[in-house]
């Protein structure tokens, strides 16, 4: 029997668990679906299995109320909401098989009248693709037209930043591309119970397009930045100075660099583009380039500090792509720290992640590599390596610096 007023959130990740929890916390009833049973766990226990602000308060009330409950199978409902990950391929195609492995658990429930929402970051036409999979699969049924046997197709990207999920959820603007002006309506319906901001209508894959442009925007700008920051290093120049004085002008705003780009968003976005127009996406594909070989700048730079040192020991300060959380994806610091620890087998990697209790797999296991307290890791350094500015290391005592070579790819400690 369906549930035609239960939403099911396929994917409790960064983006579906926060999305389930806020429609539970606004009056719908949702299950969420995960094949990972810590998450499933983690939800049914009234808590959350990664940091996020304000989530597990909404995850614990919702699921008090007997609002939010999570499985491993999809259920027969009346509306899905598809958030899963879209990686790429190692040449930088779009792997739409968590896609596709969603879809195919939701196809044996259709009957027709149901309402399915691809939230993923997703290439242009995979709205299309997720729709002519059901089709294949389910011929008496339709995707484009405003009939009982219309099972109704949209795309609604997520827009919010890790660390302020909760909040952006609620207080950004959003983007409903639907296959047909009902799903598109019928999706805009949904999200109103909970946005509090203006949502647009427009199709499918205008509404894919945009959010790989918003991505691409900032993931060019971040370039111009990073090579800035290469060239600077050049002239004998301090980079965080340059921008400072650059941007007094009053029509420039210059990004701060980094040690490269991270998150499932912006390192991952623009090779969509890329290879949906690869002849046209000059720009874009040099932007990318530049932010991935940032990483091989900084380890340069940390070999250089080290010189010729004898079992040397290296602090990694953070691990995660971006300040104050434990987000991990695409994340340039920890590449970074995995690559020293293969380029310098006889040195010790002191990696310090204060959002963490364990390495992750990427460096779990390796002989170099040890989960370091941030002022051990400091006190036992040649070279300290300040990756991502968590707050932790904002407010670390500058004293504790004297006598070690620092790189400092964030500008923190100027």
């Amino acid at each position: 029997m369906r549930m035609r007023n239960t939403v099911a959130v396929i994917g409790l990740g960064y983006i579906g668990l926060p999305t389930a929890a806020i429609l539970a916390s606004h009056g719908q009833k949702v299950i969420g679906v995960d094949v990972n049973p810590v998450h499933v766990d983690a939800v049914n226990a009234g808590q959350v299995p990664f940091v996020e602000p304000e989530l597990e308060t909404h995850v614990a009330g919702a699921v008090s109320l007997g609002m939010l409950s999570a499985q491993a199978e999809t259920p027969k409902v009346g509306t899905y909401i598809i958030a899963v990950p879209t990686p790429f391929t190692e040449g930088h195609q779009a792997d739409l098989s968590y896609i596709d492995a969603a879809t195919d658990a939701i196809i044996p429930h259709l009957e027709g009248g149901e309402l399915v929402i691809l939230e993923s970051t997703s290439p242009p036409g995979a709205t299309e693709h997720l729709a002519a999979r059901i089709i294949a699969a389910r011929p008496e049924l339709t995707v484009d037209q405003e009939s009982e046997t219309n099972v109704d197709v949209a795309h609604c990207p997520e827009r919010v930043l890790p660390g302020q999920v909760m909040v952006e959820l609620v207080t950004n603007d959003r983007i409903v591309g639907g296959l047909t002006r009902r799903a598109a309506e019928r999706a805009k319906a949904l999200y109103q119970t909970f946005c509090t901001a203006d949502i647009f209508l427009t199709d499918a894959t205008t509404a894919e397009m945009a959010k790989l442009t918003e991505n691409s925007f900032r993931d060019v700008n971040i370039a111009f930045a990073n090579e800035l920051s290469v060239i600077a290093e050049r002239l004998g120049i301090d980079v965080f100075e340059l921008i400072e004085l650059a941007n007094k002008h009053p029509r420039v705003n210059i990004l701060q660099p980094g040690p490269g780009v991270g998150g499932h968003c912006i390192a991952v976005d623009p090779w969509f583009i890329v290879s949906a127009a690869p002849e046209e996406a000059r720009l874009i594909r040099t932007a990318r380039n530049v932010n991935d070989d940032k990483p091989g700048y900084v380890i340069s730079k940390v070999k250089e500090a080290l010189g010729d040192a004898e079992a040397p020991v290296v602090a990694a300060l953070g691990l995660a792509f971006k300040p104050d959380i434990d987000d991990m994806r695409e994340s340039p610091a920890l590449n970074i720290t995995a690559q020293l620890a293969d380029e310098l087998p006889d040195a010790s990697i002191l990696a310090v992640e204060p959002n963490v209790e364990a390495l992750p797999g990427k460096l779990a296991n390796r002989r170099n590599i040890a989960l370091t307290p941030l002022e051990e890791a400091i006190e036992r350094a040649d070279v300290v390596a300040l990756l991502v500015d968590h707050r932790e290391f904002k407010a670390l005592d500058r004293s504790l610096l004297d006598g070690k070579a620092v790189v400092d790819t964030r500008g923190t400690w100027r």
